[in-house]
């Protein structure tokens, strides 16, 4: 059964969503989701300018 996210600190930065979670070990970490239509992209960093620059270099491929 998957678990339930809670996300913070959300920010959008063109198509790409950012916000910081708890990992499953229990730290503090971010991720980068493309909310694009078909484009199905994300990815967790363990530090919150790590995933905003992968949003801010994200080109979508579809």
């Amino acid at each position: 059964m998957a678990r339930f996210e809670r996300f913070r600190n959300v920010t959008r930065i063109g198509p790409v969503q950012v916000g910081d979670h708890r990992d499953r070990h229990g730290r503090n970490a971010s991720v980068a989701t493309c909310t694009a239509p078909r484009c199905g992209w994300s990815n967790d960093y363990a530090s919150r300018s790590a995933a905003e620059l992968a949003a801010r270099t994200h080109t979508c491929t579809t």
